[in-house]
């Protein structure tokens, strides 16, 4: 893979060791270090500066990008159990019953009435940018004075609707195809495979550390995780399951019943899951190019732009009502829908399927989570500091006691009733 590239290799090595260095500045500015690799990515590629010799359809780029979705899913999972699922399952529940299949519809009709774009390809579009990623907004997701439900909402509602947008992605590509037998026993089962492996081998595993014959030592406890999402990813390449849904019933399934495993694992996951993320960006960027970004039409910017700052904010509009949310709490969810991996990954798949509309629908795919991760990587902080009380800017604190006061002031003239009649 990237070991067989030298020159790739040295590029990432390069930039991983310039963002490292940079990464505190990143943690207290609108600096993102997901935007270095994809800028370098950028001038690298092939059709800018020519470092790089990487093509949509070398192995590399979707045999990366499913990596690095696989360990992202995993190790979200591993956040959240399934006591946690079952006792906070209202707003996420809400985000993916109305959601997304809105955000899908609505992005569907921009796909169609903005970019011309048939309902076929349409339809397959809004499913490909349905799914969200958090990673691209870490500084929300991961900041402790964000209200812990909205963190919650966020990560639970990325991890589970990368897979539950597969199928759509897959149904609506074989209407795309013209053909006649959408095979959806096969998908079913696919689905069922992963979420049968990606709860078998980490039960079996934590029950096989338990025996007495075995205990893991200290120093290798964190490689315990490694082993399983390993086993996990081997297991659902043979039987062809569902590798994403799989990743995440896996984490679930390990933070559900290996909390000291789920602990020792943790950091170690999450460096590898942000290797395979920045290396993925990396190579994503050396795709795109002025030429490739001239190649796409007025229309096609302008239904990128609104895809990302209508589609999702809308859905999860209609989706919150009557939530009880803050208003602060709604605008950080419906702003935070950002494109990543499952997006790239399905976007991918197109172009392998060969479907007359595909290099269409793909340059549409990538200028959107080029112009997502470019927004929503440089906004996190920003939006994160509203819930900090300490770095709250001036100018949203004189809104929001504005804002207070105009409701109190309706409060009391809707309480204060019609005025006494004089006495006679």
């Amino acid at each position: 893979m990237i070991l067989g590239d030298p020159v790739l290799l040295f590029a990432f090595a390069a930039v991983l060791l310039v963002a490292v260095l940079l990464s505190s500045l990143a943690h207290r500015t609108i600096l993102s270090t997901a935007v270095l690799f994809l800028v370098v990515g950028f001038v690298l590629g092939p059709e800018t500066t020519g470092v790089l010799d990487v093509t949509a359809d070398a192995p590399i780029v979707s045999t990366l990008a499913e990596l690095a979705l696989f360990t992202v899913l995993f190790t979200d999972g591993m956040r959240v159990g399934w006591a946690d699922l079952r006792s906070a399952w209202r707003l996420p529940g809400r985000a993916l019953g109305w959601g997304l299949p809105l955000t899908l519809l609505i992005t569907a009709l921009l796909a169609h009435y903005v970019a011309g774009l048939d309902w076929p390809e349409a339809l397959l579009l809004g499913a490909i940018l349905a799914p969200t990623d958090p990673v691209f907004a870490a500084a929300l997701v991961g900041n402790e004075r964000v209200p812990g439900r909205l963190r919650h909402l966020l990560n639970v509602e990325s991890g589970i609707n990368d897979g539950l947008a597969l199928p759509f992605v897959i149904l609506f590509l074989a209407v795309a195809a013209g053909s006649d037998d959408l095979h959806l026993d096969e998908l079913g089962l696919e689905l069922l495979l992963g979420v049968v492996i990606g709860v078998a081998v980490p039960w079996l595993a934590l029950r096989l550390e338990r025996m007495r014959f075995f205990s893991a030592s200290t120093q290798y406890e964190p490689l315990n995780g490694m082993a399983i999402g390993l086993l996990v990813l081997a297991l659902g390449q043979v039987t062809h399951a569902n590798l994403f849904l799989a990743a995440f019933a896996a984490g679930i399934t390990v933070a559900t019943f290996g909390e000291r495993q789920r602990e020792s694992f943790e950091h170690f996951g999450e460096l590898v899951a942000e290797l395979f993320k920045l290396v993925a960006l990396l190579v994503f960027g050396a795709l795109i190019s002025f030429e490739f970004l001239g190649e796409i039409a007025w229309s096609g910017w302008i239904f990128a732009v609104l895809a990302i700052v209508l589609a999702r904010p809308l859905a999860l509009a209609v989706s919150f009502l009557g939530s009880h949310l803050s208003r602060t709490e709604q605008f950080a969810a419906m702003w935070f829908g950002p494109k990543g991996f499952a997006s790239v990954v399905y976007g991918l798949l197109v172009l392998e399927a060969g479907i007359p509309a595909g290099d269409e629908v793909f340059h549409l795919v990538a200028l959107t989570i080029v112009l997502s991760i470019l927004a929503h990587s440089s906004t996190d902080i920003v939006i994160a500091r509203i819930f900090d009380p300490a770095t709250t800017p001036a100018w949203y604190e004189r809104l929001r006691q504005a804002s207070v006061e105009r409701r109190d002031r309706r409060r009391d003239r809707g309480s204060a009733g019609p005025p006494d009649e004089p006495r006679r």
